[in-house]
C-alpha cells in the first residue's frame, strides 16, 4: 500500500509567509509544484495551512457604481483588444499593427515588439551569412583535399619516381615515402659519386 505523502502546493514557494520546506519536513511530506503536476497521485490529505505574503497579494481594483464612465470602459476594452491582436500576431511571427487608436500601452508594446523583430531579423541575416560562408569554406576544403589526393596519386604513379625509389632501395638507402622527385634524384646522384 502506497503512502500518500505528497503535498501539491502552487509555486513559487517563496510567496508564502511560512517556511514551507520546514513544514513539509516536519509533517513528513514531499512538496511538488501543483502548477506543474499532471496528476494528484499520492496526494496527502492532512497538509499544513499556508498564507501568501501580504505584499505579494494582487491588488484588486474596485470600481464603484458611477466610478468610471462608459467611455473610459470602452476605451480600455478597445485598447486591451488591440494589445491582444498585437500579441497574437507577434506569437504567429507576423507582427501586425491593428487599425485604429492603440493607446499609450498598445503603441509602446508595438514599438518594443517591432524592435525585437528587427533584432531577430538582423541575427537571422548574420547567421545565414555565416552559414553561407561556412558552406563555401567547406567546398573549398573539399576541393583542396581532392587536389592533394590527385597530386599524391600523380606522384605515386610517376614511373620515374618509382625507378628512383627502386634504385635507392636496391642500394639500401632510406628515403621518405613522400619525398619529391627532385629529392630522390639528388639521393640517386649521390650514389654515383
Amino acid at each position: 500500500m502506497s503512502k500518500n505523502n505528497i503535498w501539491y502546493l502552487a509555486g513559487p514557494f517563496h510567496q508564502y509567509q511560512e517556511d514551507v520546506k520546514a513544514l513539509a519536513k516536519e509533517h513528513g511530506l514531499v512538496i511538488l509544484d501543483a502548477n506543474a503536476a499532471t496528476s494528484r497521485n499520492g496526494e496527502a490529505k492532512d497538509v499544513p495551512e499556508v498564507t501568501i505574503r501580504p505584499e505579494l497579494k494582487a491588488a484588486a481594483v474596485v470600481v464603484e457604481a458611477g466610478g468610471l464612465s462608459q467611455d473610459v470602459v470602452d476605451q480600455l476594452t478597445a485598447e486591451l483588444a488591440a494589445i491582444g491582436v498585437i500579441v497574437e500576431s507577434f506569437a504567429a511571427q507576423a507582427l501586425e499593427r491593428p487599425a485604429g487608436e492603440l493607446g499609450e500601452t498598445g503603441s509602446r508594446l508595438f514599438q518594443v515588439l517591432e524592435a525585437v523583430n528587427a533584432g531577430i531579423s538582423s541575427l537571422q541575416s548574420e547567421r545565414d551569412g555565416e552559414v553561407e560562408k561556412a558552406g563555401k569554406l567547406q567546398e573549398e576544403n573539399e576541393h583542396l583535399r581532392a587536389e592533394i589526393a590527385a597530386l599524391k596519386q600523380a606522384a605515386a604513379s610517376d614511373p620515374e619516381v618509382e625507378q628512383l625509389k627502386a634504385k635507392l632501395t636496391e642500394a639500401g638507402v632510406t628515403y621518405r615515402a613522400n619525398a619529391s622527385k627532385e629529392s630522390l634524384q639528388k639521393q640517386v646522384d649521390e650514389l654515383a659519386k
